[in-house]
């Protein structure tokens, strides 16, 4: 009998703990749907503005903006990398630490700096005793324009300060719900297209090129910013969606398995029983 209440009490803990991961995984789609959506009405615009630069960059024309600033020696690296504050979203931040250590390797610790967005990056960092210029805890899969505005700034700011001589991205791009992309990418410096290929079209810059590019520049950069952060919480829902469905699958199956052998002990004690009295009738019979 002691047998039997242990398994019942294993299958009430399962159960719990699958009502539990049921829940979560509605919770993440629900907000899957949401970030989804944010990647796909962002991503024309993005492209939009990617196409823009570029050909304003091959135009029949002569200009020079500090965040083009190719330094010849690098001496300090910026990485700017995007984690979850959460954990249960599968192998989603152990990719990006994964990825992060093979680019860090490179370099001394004395010669990094780190902006994360995450409590999960923040902590990993920490105990590897990595410089944390800034962190961006509590997010939980938004941001507002001023935050948004925030982070670009400080990442633009360390580099024409020259704190910082070129910068990089480390984010999760979102494929679909359930595949997903650690992409590294150059942010600063920006690196124009190649001037040979020029454009057949003459460009008539107006008021100038100078003022065009001052305030193009910082809106590609806040944008670069934006997709990834929008590209990494799609990813982190679609992960903990994929993580929590799998969890529950599991549980079922334990259910399964547990209250077979539930059944088991429960006829294994019934035909004891029903042994003890045909045993103890056949000793009143003598």
């Amino acid at each position: 009998m002691q047998a039997l209440r242990e398994i019942r009490r294993r299958i009430r803990t399962v159960q719990n703990t699958q009502q539990i991961t049921k829940a979560m995984k509605m919770v993440a789609a629900a907000r899957l749907k949401k970030a989804q959506s944010n990647v796909e009405s962002s991503r024309p615009y993005a492209k939009k503005l990617d196409l823009l630069l570029k050909n304003l960059s091959r135009a029949k024309t002569s200009f020079y903006h500090p965040l083009f600033e190719k330094r010849e020696k690098i001496k300090k690296t910026l990485l700017f990398l995007i984690t979850s504050d959460r954990g249960l979203c599968g192998p989603f931040n152990a990719n990006i630490f994964k990825e992060a250590k093979s680019f860090l390797e490179d370099y001394e610790k004395d010669q990094v700096g780190l902006v994360i967005v995450g409590k999960k990056g923040f902590n990993h960092f920490r105990r590897e005793k990595w410089e944390i210029v800034q962190s961006y805890p509590g997010l939980e899969g938004k941001v507002t324009a001023s935050q948004l505005k925030s982070i670009t700034n400080i990442l633009i700011e360390l580099f024409l300060s020259n704190k910082y001589d070129q910068v990089y991205t480390l984010y999760t791009q979102f494929l679909n719900p359930a595949t997903f992309k650690v992409t590294l990418e150059k942010f600063l410096n920006i690196e124009p297209e190649n001037k040979e290929k020029k454009l057949q079209i003459d460009y008539i810059f107006e008021p100038n090129v100078e003022e065009i590019f001052d305030v193009l520049l910082p809106r590609y950069c806040i944008n670069r910013v934006q997709m990834a952060l929008f590209e990494s919480f799609a990813s982190e829902h679609g992960s903990r969606m994929t993580a929590m469905s799998a969890a529950t699958k599991n549980a079922e199956e334990m259910i399964e398995e547990l209250t077979l052998i539930r059944n088991k002990l429960r006829q294994a004690a019934i035909t004891k029983e029903m042994l003890e009295i045909a045993s103890g009738a056949e000793a009143l019979k003598g």
